[in-house]
C-alpha cells in the first residue's frame, strides 16, 4: 500500500500545488467556464506558485493554512482554509474552505477525502464551528464530493462576470 497522508505544505511543495491547481481547473471547469478566462487562469503556474509560496511563508494568521495530500512522497492534492471573509459571516467562528483540489491523474484514490477530513479536524482545533465554501453551480463533481460529506447550500449566491455570467453557490457544514 502507498504511504499516504496529509500535512502542512512547505515551500518546496508550492510548484506541485500550482501545477495541480491548473490541471484540476482545466479538468473541472472546461465544461462550463468560458474558454478565454479559463485559458488566462491556467496559462502559467508561476503566478499561482508565488501566491502559494506566500501562503506558506507568510500566512496572514495561524488560522490560514495550506495542506497537501501526499502519496509516496509526491504531492497529490491540496486544500487551503482561512477565517471566513464574507461580510455576513463571523471570522471568529466561521471558516472558509478556500480551495480543495486533487491531481486529476490521482482522482478517486482518497486524497480529497483525507484533505477534507484534515481540514475539518484543524478547523475544530482553531475553534471554528461552521465551514463555508463557494462552488460553481455547474461543478457537479465538486458538489457530488462535498454534499454527501454534509455540505449543503446556505442560500448565498454570486455571479462572476466573465465572457458570460458564471453562477456560484455557497455551501456550509457544521463542525460541531
Amino acid at each position: 500500500m502507498a504511504d499516504v497522508g496529509v500535512r502542512d505544505a512547505i515551500l518546496s511543495d508550492t510548484a506541485a500545488v500550482a501545477e495541480i491547481q491548473i490541471l484540476a481547473w482545466k479538468a473541472a471547469y472546461r465544461p462550463f467556464m468560458p474558454a478565454e478566462p479559463l485559458a488566462e487562469m491556467t496559462a502559467s503556474a508561476e503566478p499561482w506558485r508565488e501566491r502559494w509560496a506566500e501562503a506558506v511563508t507568510a500566512p496572514p494568521s495561524p488560522r490560514h493554512r495550506l495542506l497537501v495530500a501526499v502519496a509516496d512522497g509526491l504531492v497529490t492534492g491540496f486544500a487551503a482554509f482561512a477565517p471566513a471573509s464574507d461580510p455576513d459571516l463571523d471570522p471568529g467562528t466561521d471558516a472558509e474552505l478556500v480551495t480543495l483540489a486533487v491531481d486529476p491523474a490521482r482522482a478517486r484514490e482518497g486524497h480529497g477525502s483525507r484533505l477534507l477530513a484534515a481540514v475539518a479536524d484543524l478547523l475544530r482545533e482553531h475553534s471554528f464551528s461552521t465551514a463555508f465554501t463557494w462552488v460553481f453551480t455547474e461543478d457537479a463533481a465538486l458538489r457530488s464530493f462535498l454534499e454527501p460529506a454534509g455540505w449543503a447550500p446556505d442560500g448565498a449566491r454570486r455571479t462572476l462576470a466573465l465572457e458570460r455570467p458564471v453562477e456560484m453557490i455557497r455551501l456550509h457544514t457544521s463542525l460541531v
